[in-house]
């Protein structure tokens, strides 16, 4: 992998937050470091089979979305991310036309999701990305967030909790074809 600059530390600072007897984690990254890096973008690019190469996380945008500002979290399964979840607060994107739709822009209330990602043979198995799920949900709550927004493909919400609201739907989201809707839940 090409040297990051930014004078990013070889191994990353993080913090866990849930762990159990089966050697899974649940931790969250305070500075990224080499060690990590590597293995996340390796991951991210499992997402360009379904968002293509502009909505992933890749080495020019890694540091935008896992710094001090944001919530990111990553699942280690015997000492190997297998995922990972990414917070992001809604003001981050005042410059996106999207967030303009959300009447809580500028509230400081609303955490958007980024990105949700676990690898294929870890999805719907032992519960690793329900887990991942709910302690994202959990430490956006305590950090004063008091909704949870972010775009998935048209339908997937309903699968939330009652209290999920539409607020808009784009017909095709970042050209990927497919319609994708703008939710926004209470934590």
């Amino acid at each position: 992998m090409k040297q990051l600059s930014l004078n990013i530390v070889n191994k990353s600072i993080t913090k866990v937050v849930a762990s159990s007897s089966y050697d899974y984690k649940i931790e969250l990254i305070k500075n990224i470091g080499l060690d990590d890096i590597e293995n996340i973008l390796k991951i991210s690019t499992d997402l360009s089979e379904i968002y293509g190469n502009r909505l992933i996380i890749n080495k020019d945008n890694i540091l935008k979305y896992f710094n001090s500002e944001t919530l990111p979290f990553i699942a280690r399964y015997k000492k190997e991310i297998i995922g990972y979840i990414i917070g992001v607060p809604l003001e981050y994107f005042v410059q996106e036309s999207w967030s303009h739709f959300d009447t809580n822009l500028s509230k400081n209330n609303t955490i958007y999701t980024y990105a949700f990602y676990m690898k294929k043979k870890f999805r719907k198995k032992g519960g690793f990305s329900k887990t991942l799920k709910m302690i994202y949900l959990n430490w956006s709550k305590k950090r004063g967030f008091k909704y949870v927004s972010g775009h998935v493909i048209e339908g997937i919400s309903k699968q939330f909790s009652k209290e999920t609201e539409i607020i808009k739907i784009f017909s095709n989201w970042y050209g990927l074809n497919k319609p994708y809707e703008y939710y926004r839940r209470k934590l």
